[in-house]
């Protein structure tokens, strides 16, 4: 498949759709909602939004059902990405190529724009129209636990924590598994539930969404030590210089590229029981997240 434009037909639909969703840049509070937009808008790759679409082809879903889903995971993605670069957290000044929300901002608006972002994905999903399996109380379920305290925001906190120390694999397993992979692994799978996929497909996608998760966070790990800050659109070396537990710093940097490989096997294998054209999408996705230089 053409995935270079397979990626920007996805994108620009979903661009549209959170357009839609989104309040105005002039709506009160102006300031809040600019800074909404402008790190909403910055310029992402889409990577979430775009996986829970292709989960939803694979289980013969509507693109159009699967949207608001996806809508809903980038604007939570971003509320993490603003959040992130605070000074109280990674505190970068870069983000996506150009200066994270609090340094246009300021700290506060950042803070406020973190939490709107955050609270509309729910307001997204609520407005999504839910399938014979999975009914909108599953679908705001799926998405609240994996931002939750247990998971996305135990992830960070486990990664704040962790700096200067030596961890050990297990603890960096964790670490990812839920500062990154959880959110992907609903992505597809909220792709799947706007399907109605049944019960084995359902299985087989978190399967693919785990190991495709942590396969992601390994690369990334990877780049920040090997890419520019012109490249990644963001300050590399940020892991080394503050004493992040990582893949490279735990286990080095080939064993770790062997990690993500073996991750994106197992992730390809996961979709054994799709056929091969409705995976399609899912495979080339994998393929491309393990090969990506930013």
């Amino acid at each position: 498949m053409n995935l270079k434009k397979y990626l920007q037909i996805r994108q620009r639909k979903i661009d549209r759709a959170l357009d839609g969703y989104l309040p105005k840049a002039n709506t009160k509070p102006v300031t809040l909602h600019k800074a909404m937009r402008y790190s909403l808008f910055a310029g992402g790759k889409r990577l979430r939004p775009i996986l829970c679409l292709a989960a939803a082809e694979a289980c013969h879903g509507s693109i159009d059902n699967a949207l608001p889903l996806a809508c809903s995971l980038e604007c939570i993605h971003t509320y993490s990405l603003v959040h992130d670069d605070l000074p109280s957290m990674d505190n970068d000044d870069f983000r996506r190529g150009r200066p994270t929300c609090h340094k246009v901002f300021g700290e506060g608006i950042a803070v406020l724009a973190g939490d709107a972002l955050l609270t509309i994905a729910f307001q997204i999903v609520s407005s999504a129209k839910a399938a014979p399996r999975y009914d909108v109380a599953i679908l705001l379920r799926e998405i609240a636990v994996a931002a939750g305290s247990q998971k996305l925001i135990a992830g960070q906190v486990a990664d704040l924590e962790a700096e200067g120390k030596n961890v050990k694999r297990d603890q960096l397993q964790f670490i990812h598994e839920n500062k990154t992979a959880a959110i992907l692994k609903s992505s597809v799978r909220l792709g799947a539930m706007s399907a109605n996929a049944d019960p084995k497909k359902l299985s087989a996608i978190t399967r693919f969404g785990q190991r495709l998760g942590l396969a992601f966070q390994i690369i990334d790990d990877i780049l920040d030590v090997t890419q520019t800050s012109e490249i990644l659109g963001k300050s590399a070396g940020k892991d080394v210089a503050a004493k992040k537990a990582t893949y490279p710093a735990v286990i080095g940097l080939e064993k770790s590229r062997a990690e993500a490989r073996r991750l994106t096997r197992q992730a390809h294998n996961a979709l054994s029981i799709f056929n091969n054209s409705d995976a399609e999408p899912l495979h080339a996705l994998a393929n491309y997240l393990l090969e990506r230089e930013y």
